[in-house]
């Protein structure tokens, strides 16, 4: 049977160094994607992640940071289920970072493809949310999801 892998990627009119400390710095995290984190990714360092959206908190095992290169992290994308995520900023001419995500692997069965659908999402939400917050310093995820709650 097949696996199912997500990748999503995206590019960002900004130099490599500048979005990889978006992404591992809580601070800056948090005007875009996440409410609040226990710390700055780092190898070998568990840190948790809460979103504004969502209750309960998310604990993330980082396993590899590679300054503005590469970032990768264990976390349950699936109830359950341990993924490894990676991250991997492609420096471009003119100051562009492509950002390359994958996640995985789940099955091709019914909570595989579930998964798929809804991580899918999930990610290609983050690459819109760190684009909009470093090229023109919005947060996207303010309000979006508020109709959740109801």
């Amino acid at each position: 049977m097949n696996e199912l892998e997500i990748k999503a990627s995206i590019q960002v009119l900004k130099p490599a160094s500048e979005v990889f400390e978006a992404i591992v710095n809580p601070e800056k995290m948090s005007h875009y994607f996440i409410s609040e984190s226990t710390g700055r990714m780092e190898n070998g360092k568990i840190v948790t992640w809460r979103f504004p959206e969502f209750e309960g908190s998310f604990p993330v095992e980082v396993e590899k940071v590679v300054a503005g290169e590469f970032i990768s992290f264990r976390w349950e994308g699936s109830q359950g289920k341990q993924l490894l995520v990676t991250m991997k900023l492609e420096e471009r001419e003119g100051n562009k970072t492509v950002v390359h995500i994958t996640e995985g692997k789940m099955p091709q069965s019914e909570e595989g493809i579930a998964w798929y659908g809804r991580n899918s999402e999930g990610w290609a939400n983050f690459l819109a949310c760190l684009k909009a917050y470093l090229e023109y310093g919005i947060n996207l995820r303010k309000g979006a999801f508020d109709f959740m709650n109801n």
